[in-house]
């Protein structure tokens, strides 16, 4: 009795492998954390990521009450610029998780996305918003130097985002 030959015996290919699935559902929907994120900080909860959350609505939250009870200005430019923030960090963090997921690899801003800073940022802003409610601090009269928290916060920017580049050089990566 002669045995069957297999594919390669008899000149024929070898049976293909089953096909790989063809799609491969990711963890989160960009989309969905976006629109999610209509109302400041659901985005931020679909991430996994609630003290960002905590931090967008309470900055929302905060952008409106300064624009009625402090001064119109520069509160109620802080309302639009907080929740389209919102809205592009819900989906950028969505895309960054989607991203770590496909590669098996953390990105940079996935280290920072959770720091102690959100939780520090609601505490102070707690504290000046308790102090305001108690009379041992009248916002509305330092309105005239708002900006100067803008410019402490783009000197902030500045020398995290020169430091960053210079330890990058030392170790002889590439420059972010």
């Amino acid at each position: 009795m002669s045995t069957p030959l297999t594919g390669t015996e008899s000149g024929s290919p070898p049976p293909l492998p089953p096909p790989a699935p063809a799609y491969t559902r990711l963890p989160k929907n960009p989309i969905l954390a976006t629109f999610l994120s209509g109302f400041p900080g659901l985005g931020q909860v679909y991430n996994g990521q609630p003290a960002k959350a905590v931090v967008f609505f309470g900055a929302w939250v905060f952008a409106i009450y300064g624009a009625a009870e402090i001064n119109p200005m520069p509160f109620a430019f802080l309302i639009p610029f907080t929740y389209l923030y919102n809205l592009v960090d819900a989906y950028k963090s969505a895309s960054l998780i989607n991203q770590r997921f496909l590669g098996g690899q953390r990105t940079v801003e996935d280290e920072a996305v959770e720091s102690p800073a959100w939780g520090f940022t609601l505490i102070g802003l707690g504290l000046v918003l308790l102090l305001h409610n108690l009379g041992w601090i009248n916002l509305a009269a330092v309105e005239r130097y708002w900006p100067v928290l803008l410019i402490a916060a783009g000197v902030a920017l500045v020398y995290m985002s020169v430091r960053k580049r210079k330890a990058a050089e030392v170790d002889g990566g590439p420059l972010l």
